[in-house]
């Protein structure tokens, strides 16, 4: 890293606007911005998933995962810059099929739940989806790389079936969606 930051605040956003990596500024609500910031808040919140605990294999491949989004973030945040490769892409499928390939094929809904990890995997699962949907709405107005909103895409699938490997982890169970049943009778509490 050639320079550190010694000085966290420089006052220079106090107008509401950002640095970009590449030295020019932008809007800090802009789409740019919207879509590296939401990258960064799911980055944080799987190592939310991870303070909770979860199978050593699962925690191995969020690291991972933590490490792309920071290159993710990188690439969104300067101009021109590609990060995120076919690769990239290659491991997120190859691990979905190792992951899934160990759980019972779905024949229900799931509802988010299960533990305080799985929960929390299915939220980042929901951030994941809404920095996709920044990465669309930014490649309209801007040049995005290619694997950008592939990769997020497969991401939201990983973290659907690792929240449902971390449910199931241990005597955990999925809590699962039920179509016709009967509401609730608080009355016989």
């Amino acid at each position: 890293m050639g320079n550190r930051l010694s000085k966290i605040y420089t006052r220079t956003g106090d107008d509401g606007t950002t640095g970009l990596g590449d030295g020019s500024r932008t809007d800090k609500d802009g789409t740019r911005v919207a879509a590296y910031g939401t990258t960064d808040e799911l980055n944080s919140l799987l190592g939310v998933v991870l303070a909770h605990g979860v199978p050593r294999n699962v925690e191995r491949v969020l690291h991972e995962v933590q490490h792309h989004l920071f290159d993710l973030g990188g690439e969104l945040c300067i101009p021109g810059h590609q990060a995120i490769q076919q690769t990239h892409i290659d491991w997120l499928e190859s691990t979905l099929d190792h992951f899934n390939e160990q759980l019972p094929a779905l024949k229900d809904f799931i509802l988010p739940g299960g533990s305080l990890a799985a929960s929390n995997c299915h939220v980042a699962r929901t951030v994941c989806r809404r920095a996709e949907r920044l990465v669309v709405s930014l490649q309209r107005v801007e040049q995005v790389p290619p694997f950008s909103m592939k990769y997020l895409n497969r991401l939201s699938d990983l973290l659907f079936v690792l929240a449902r490997v971390i449910a199931r982890d241990g005597e955990g169970s999925e809590v699962l969606w039920q179509k016709d049943r009967a509401p609730i009778d608080l009355g016989s509490e």
